[in-house]
């Protein structure tokens, strides 16, 4: 068995990055950048107003309450271009560019007009309600680093600078292979003995997140089905994913038909629990991942290897689950021989700490127990945790 790290390291060797190509803004979420998103003006472009009011002078202001001249308005889109004077103000929206002379923004609810004559209630400071230009950003600076993940909150960014089109790394390609005579479709009724196609929902389910995926017939247990949908699959997939059938059972032949196929086999055994038979190789140009078919052990083992290998063939800078740590609720142990990785849910308590809750679940078959994880608790190998421990975690 090899440990947890020695895995993520062979997968990083292993994992080949992928080319670049342009998408459409609207289907970037979720891609990661293959360039710098870079400021092609000043941000904002011009000193603009943060709220409606009226722009003044501060040293005109200074021995408030007084009146000014109301000379002009700006508004967004419709600036008032001219020279304010001594003794002036302008009638201003939020949004719109402070005219020049005028140095601060007082805002309308201390403010009242009557007759082109504006009363300003309280002074201001110079500056006071004004974003001045660049602040937010200046023309040429970076905004999102390539090997940035693009979230929704980032489109307006890319928009706002002329990102039509964005360069983003390549999805790759998944497939995903559901073996067992014991498995039906989801649709179908189970007979005696037999369980639904759960697993290769829920993989693809999780591919989808960041890759392009798809999901083959169910690969019964025969050496020659099996072997023939692997050799399918991998000629058209840069990552194969197989679910089930790693064990050391009499019908656990996925080690057999990659063997039997000439793959290059970089690990099969992990210290690691769930997910202690899962299995790393190449085959041709693909990445093949055998995963264990308990689905807690499948989902486990998806988001620690796969989803990290996802990553890395798309250059992005975070490829690993985000790290963490929380107070755990209630003592824990794990494995004597292996590191522990068991779900969770989260919650904050008093004082903003958060607090890891260890999910009353039967094992790795336990699918139903896991649907509410929110983090998985990291239990050293022979290790035991008290309550009000503070424990490593990673965010799913």
């Amino acid at each position: 068995m090899i440990t947890i790290s020695e895995a993520l390291e062979m997968i990083s060797r292993e994992t080949r990055p992928l080319p670049a190509e342009a998408v459409n803004i609207s289907e970037a979420v979720g891609r990661v950048l293959a360039e710098d998103i870079v400021a092609d003006m000043d941000m904002p472009p011009f000193n603009r107003a943060q709220m409606d009011g009226y722009a003044v002078r501060a040293a005109d202001v200074e021995d408030a309450p007084v009146s000014l001249k109301v000379v002009g308005e700006s508004a967004a889109g419709r600036g008032w271009h001219n020279e304010m004077n001594v003794g002036e103000a302008v009638r201003i929206m939020t949004g719109a560019p402070i005219p020049a002379g005028a140095d601060a923004v007082q805002k309308v609810e201390l403010t009242s007009e009557d007759n082109g004559v504006v009363t300003i209630g309280k002074s201001v400071d110079v500056g006071q309600s004004i974003v001045e230009r660049g602040e937010e950003i200046g023309k040429g600076g970076t905004i999102f680093s390539a090997g940035t993940i693009v979230t929704e909150n980032m489109i307006a960014s890319l928009a706002a600078f002329g990102y039509a089109k964005v360069l983003v790394s390549k999805r790759p390609l998944v497939t995903i292979l559901p073996t067992g005579t014991e498995i039906v479709e989801i649709d179908e009724k189970p007979g005696a003995d037999q369980i639904r196609n759960s697993n290769a929902v829920m993989l693809k389910a999780f591919a989808d997140r960041y890759g392009a995926a798809s999901t083959l017939p169910i690969a019964r247990d025969d050496i020659n089905d099996l072997e023939g949908k692997i050799r399918t699959a991998v000629e058209t997939s840069n990552i194969l994913v197989i679910t089930g059938g790693v064990s050391v059972g009499k019908y656990d032949l996925t080690r057999t038909a990659l063997r039997g196929l000439g793959s290059e086999i970089f690990f099969e055994r992990l210290q690691l629990k769930p997910g202690k038979p899962t299995v790393f190789a190449r085959l041709g140009n693909a990445l093949v991942f055998g995963l264990p078919g308990n689905p807690v052990s499948t989902a486990v083992t998806f988001y620690l290897f796969v989803q990290k290998a996802m990553l890395l063939m798309q250059h992005a800078e975070q490829s690993g689950l985000r790290p963490g740590y929380a107070v755990l609720t209630r003592s824990g142990k794990g494995a004597k021989d292996r590191d522990s990785y068991l779900p969770a849910t989260l919650k904050t308590g008093n004082g903003g700490r958060l607090f890891a809750e260890p999910l009353k679940w039967g094992g790795s078959s336990d699918f139903v127990g896991f649907a509410r994880a929110e983090a998985l608790i990291i239990v050293p190998a022979g290790k035991a945790f008290d309550e009000g421990d503070v424990v490593e975690i990673v965010f799913l």
